[in-house]
């Protein structure tokens, strides 16, 4: 079959960052379902929560002792730090969960020693 003459042969895409891209780690995500009926990801890291302050006890001939600070033996304060959000609609979602389970069966191949990493690779919607 003969390719229509008013349609390119190819399409290529070229990459581009923004100058504000980072590179983040992410310990989780929260999201769900908004109602636009798109899915919002909020991309968190875990840290101990730090006290609101603390405090140095003096001694009466001025030297500093040890630091304290109010601390609850029975409660375990975790913070998460939202570092991103991403808003992904329906045929996006479906293209990035194909995606992650490529390269998650890519890992789990590697781990194995059933093949080498493949690198980057991009996502079809």
């Amino acid at each position: 079959m003969s390719q229509d003459p008013k349609y390119p042969t190819r399409i290529r895409y070229e990459y581009e960052h923004d100058p504000g891209v980072r590179l983040e780690y992410a310990h989780g995500v929260w999201g769900g379902i908004n109602p636009q009926g798109e899915i919002e990801m909020s991309f968190y890291i875990e840290t101990d929560k730090m006290p609101p302050f603390s405090e140095r006890l003096v001694a009466p001939d001025g030297s500093f002792g040890h630091e304290v600070a109010p601390y609850d033996e029975n409660l375990k304060v975790i913070t998460r730090h939202i570092r991103s959000k991403v808003v992904l609609n329906y045929h996006t979602a479906r293209a990035v969960l194909e995606w992650l389970e490529e390269k998650v069966e890519t890992l789990e191949m590697e781990e194995e020693g059933g093949m080498m990493y493949e690198g980057e690779g991009g996502l079809e919607q």
